[in-house]
């Protein structure tokens, strides 16, 4: 074989592998391809494995199916209330309609510049409506849903769908730190008096319920108690009456020993004064005692002036006790 046939048979085997390499492509589960001839889009393949094209007229692109990240540069937005926050913002989005991509944005770097305009336009449209704290705070959660909706619906037309919009830092510019945060400062100060004066006056309103209460409360338990003791009284009534219809003398006899029960002192049994009178009735000799009550009334008191004891003896200056005086001893001689 002549040099000229081998070397025919070389470039046609190179030929050959240029051909065939240039008519397959490869496709993998991450990605999704799409085929162009002269420019033009022709079919889109999103199965992994070995595909067949053209070779010379037709070339492949291959785009990401993944999910992306982009972030955003940071950017001052001011607010309602004209203050101004540093915002850092990213995004995530995943390409859907890889012809629309193409025929939109052509590739992912652009298809980013075009993202970061977007966000920052719908940052600024929602912050710009809401005072500085509730970003920071309760509208948050709320606010970032609705820009995501909002840059959803916009990227629609670039064939990607934007999956979320976060915001990951807000900060305050250095200048306005200061001045920021003692307005907060007062602001926080301010709705502690105000929390503080509502828990006085409801602290005022408990207490003068439960004055009123406790009145009405110890009013009624004395209006009880009145009734409780009046009927208690006219039970006694009631019995002092029965005892007295039963035993008229032992009945006031009782009551009487009563009486100096409450009237004598207890370490005392001798009593010096005046002529007794009907209140001491039942002193005096055990003979006298036995004299009916109204009887004893209206005679003389034993012991009084010019009056003698039953045993001989005249009492010394008025002297009454509960029992007869003891008889005085005869002298002794020495």
């Amino acid at each position: 074989m002549s040099r000229v046939t081998v070397a025919a048979l070389v470039a046609g085997a190179i030929v050959v592998l240029i051909v065939v390499l240039s008519s397959t492509f490869t496709v993998n589960q991450a990605q999704q391809a799409l085929v162009l001839q002269l420019g033009e889009p022709r079919r889109i393949v999103s199965e992994p494995g070995l595909h067949f094209k053209l070779p010379l007229v037709q070339q492949v692109l291959s785009f990401d199916k993944r999910v992306l990240d982009f972030g955003a540069e940071k950017q001052e937005i001011p607010t309602l209330d004209q203050k101004q926050l540093v915002v850092d913002a990213f995004a995530k989005f995943r390409i859907v309609d890889t012809l629309k991509f193409y025929q939109s944005v052509r590739d992912v770097r652009t298809v980013k510049d075009r993202l970061a305009a977007i966000i920052s336009s719908k940052l600024r449209e929602a912050f710009g409506g809401i005072p500085m704290q509730q970003i920071l705070t309760e509208k948050r959660a709320e606010l970032m849903a609705q820009i995501t909706q909002r840059v959803r619906e916009e990227a629609k037309s670039f064939g990607i769908e934007v999956m979320d919009v976060r915001v990951k830092r807000v900060d305050l510019p250095p200048q306005n730190s200061e001045a920021v945060y003692g307005q907060m400062k007062t602001q926080r100060e301010q709705e502690a008096r105000r929390i503080r004066a509502e828990g006085d006056r409801e602290a005022q309103t408990l207490r003068a319920e439960a004055d009123k209460e406790k009145t009405v409360i110890i009013a009624n338990a004395q209006r009880q108690a009145e009734i409780l003791r009046g009927e208690g009284d006219a039970e006694a009534t009631r019995i002092y009456n029965e005892a007295y219809a039963r035993d008229p003398k032992f009945f006031d006899f009782f009551r009487t020993m009563q009486a100096y029960r409450k009237a004598l002192p207890r370490d005392t049994t001798t009593y010096v004064g005046p002529p007794l009178g009907d209140f001491f009735r039942y002193f005096g000799t055990p003979g006298e005692l036995q004299l009916a009550p109204s009887t004893r009334a209206t005679e003389p008191i034993p012991g009084g002036p010019g009056q003698t004891s039953s045993a001989g003896n005249p009492p010394a200056g008025g002297l009454a006790t509960g029992l007869a005086p003891p008889p005085v001893p005869a002298a002794v001689e020495p």
